[in-house]
């Protein structure tokens, strides 16, 4: 990645924070808006990109939280920071429809703190979260041992911490994303780095299963975590392995500019360039490539035009207004 060069490394770093806020979510059933999720981080990143889409207040919080975490990893972990995370992954005050505790911790007034799964009436309580009156005491004691200076190594710190604070469940909703968010946070602390190639997130997504049955099975167990580490740690692995097919297409559009070096390529050629390597949805044709750039329809005729007679672009087989272009394979 360090040989890419800056902007491709920012472009790395964005498509991978995407997969984590997007995954993050998708493992508790929540399905987000990718655009607006790209948009939102491009945003706070300060990267220039064409075509944003403005972002709901529910995908700006968990962006929010996210960036705070990775990007702000050598500040101390306190309650009030959690308190703005929780309050930002849910600034309507509500789960649903249902109305949650917000920056504060649970009181239990509905009940314990119980993960259930199954129909009404059949129920099955997979995990009890310790109760309410403990938090305080409890939290104080996850805070002071994570912010320590402690000769443990920081990828087993990011690992327990995952474990301790899930188990611990502080807040009415969101302990899953906030779990996940601390210990992407302590991997940060491991590398010395904000930058980030590999999702931990998008790992577990794919392994949710998994995931939440190694969860229970250490809940509901003894103090022994030794299967929960070894499952976390073989998981990170995976994910740093995965991140080579996740970056693919970053490494392929290097590539291609490379290929490209020395060959005239206009401003609006190579914003719609950048668009049809970033996944471009549907044909490429006239009226699309000048609503891309912005310009007339026989300007976009004339940029593609160009192209083709270099070899970047290849014609479809369609005739007359209805042609439509891709780009070449790169040789």
């Amino acid at each position: 990645m360090e040989a890419l060069g800056f902007k491709l490394q920012q472009e790395a770093v964005l498509q991978t924070l995407t997969e984590d806020v997007l995954k993050t979510s998708e493992i508790e059933g929540e399905k987000l808006d990718k655009e607006q999720v790209r948009s939102s981080l491009a945003r706070r990143l300060g990267m220039d990109i064409a075509g944003l889409k403005p972002a709901d207040r529910d995908v700006e919080g968990i962006v929010e939280m996210m960036l705070d975490a990775t990007r702000n990893y050598e500040q101390p972990l306190t309650a009030e920071r959690l308190f703005g995370w929780h309050a930002a992954l849910f600034p309507t005050g509500r789960s649903g429809i249902a109305r949650i505790k917000v920056g504060t911790w649970r009181n239990d007034r509905t009940g314990p703190m119980q993960v259930v799964s199954g129909p009404m009436g059949r129920e099955r309580v997979h995990f009890e979260a310790p109760e309410a009156l403990r938090l305080n005491h409890e939290m104080n004691l996850f805070l002071e041992w994570f912010n320590r200076q402690a000769p443990m190594d920081p990828v087993l710190k990011a690992a327990l911490s995952h474990l301790w604070f899930v188990t611990l469940h502080p807040f009415d909703d969101g302990n899953g994303r906030i779990a996940r968010a601390i210990a992407d946070m302590a991997l940060a602390r491991s590398e010395n780095s904000a930058q980030r190639f590999y999702s931990m997130s998008a790992q577990i997504r794919l392994e949710r299963t998994p995931y939440y049955d190694i969860l229970e099975q250490t809940q509901k167990g003894t103090m022994d975590v030794t299967p929960w580490m070894e499952w976390f740690l073989a998981c990170l692995g995976r994910a740093i392995d995965g991140a080579q097919v996740t970056l693919a297409s970053i490494l392929e559009k290097a590539r291609f500019w490379e290929s490209l070096a020395g060959k005239p390529i206009n401003e609006r050629q190579r914003l719609a360039l950048n668009r049809l390597l970033d996944g471009f949805v549907g044909k490429l044709t006239t009226s699309k490539w000048a609503a891309l750039a912005k310009c007339s329809q026989d300007t976009a005729y004339r940029d593609i035009l160009n192209l083709v007679e270099t070899g970047v672009l290849v014609r479809g087989p369609e005739g007359g207004r209805s042609s439509s272009y891709k780009l070449a394979e790169l040789p």
